[in-house]
């Protein structure tokens, strides 16, 4: 920081073990990389590149290569996962990751169905190979989940072997933990957090800033 202000709660420095904030990046040409990175590098502990912009992303390579230099860690959008999911493309989603030298991915089933034990048996065979991020919860905002079911899942995910679970929101922020009015459910996100560790908690902090963080 510039200047001191009482009542600011300090920062905690990289590498975090918690408080990790992901900011989404739906497309930054290689100049708003570098950009992004010269005023926000202190502050990112992980970049997603959104949805599934990352297939039609010119000069991918070299822009994981600017993130890569600023050891800011990059994975896909989940929706990506699930593309490749519904055409029976795991292994091929799994070799792409390791191409690109990923270290991260996302496991989501917020737009298709799929059983949440075989969801498990993706994590499960994934983090064998990268650090894994999974979603709970629907992209449907008529689908609402009861608090025991989020806790039961997001156990089940880390116990799976992912490293954080993600609290869905949409990036509108009227689903999941939100009311569709933005409101933020607080007995559903404080119920969860009788459960599961905070550390391991992602949630949409803001509405509309693309912003995860606990």
């Amino acid at each position: 920081m510039n200047y001191q202000l009482p009542q600011i709660p300090l920062r905690t420095s990289k590498p975090r073990t918690d408080g990790i904030t992901m900011v989404m990046d739906k497309g930054l040409s290689i100049q708003e990389t570098h950009n992004f990175i010269s005023v926000a590098e202190p502050y990112i502990d992980l970049v997603k590149l959104g949805f599934g912009t990352s297939m039609v992303t010119p000069n991918l390579k070299e822009k994981l290569a600017v993130y890569a230099t600023n050891n800011i860690p990059v994975y896909l959008g989940g929706t990506l996962f699930e593309a490749f999911l519904i055409r029976n493309c795991f292994d091929e989603y799994l070799h792409m990751v390791q191409e690109f030298g990923l270290t991260y991915v996302e496991v989501s089933d917020g737009s298709i169905s799929i059983p949440h034990s075989e969801k498990c048996g993706y994590i499960e065979k994934l983090a064998k190979h990268v650090t894994v991020l999974s979603e709970v919860g629907s992209k449907d905002a008529a689908h609402i989940i009861p608090p025991y079911k989020w806790i039961e899942l997001m156990k089940a995910e880390l116990e799976a072997g992912s490293e954080y679970v993600i609290a869905e929101a949409r990036e509108a922020g009227n689903v999941g933990i939100y009311r569709s009015s933005g409101e933020v459910r607080e007995g559903l996100v404080q119920e969860i957090l009788t459960q599961i560790p905070q550390e391991k908690l992602f949630g949409r902090h803001r509405k509309k800033h693309n912003r995860y963080t606990f």
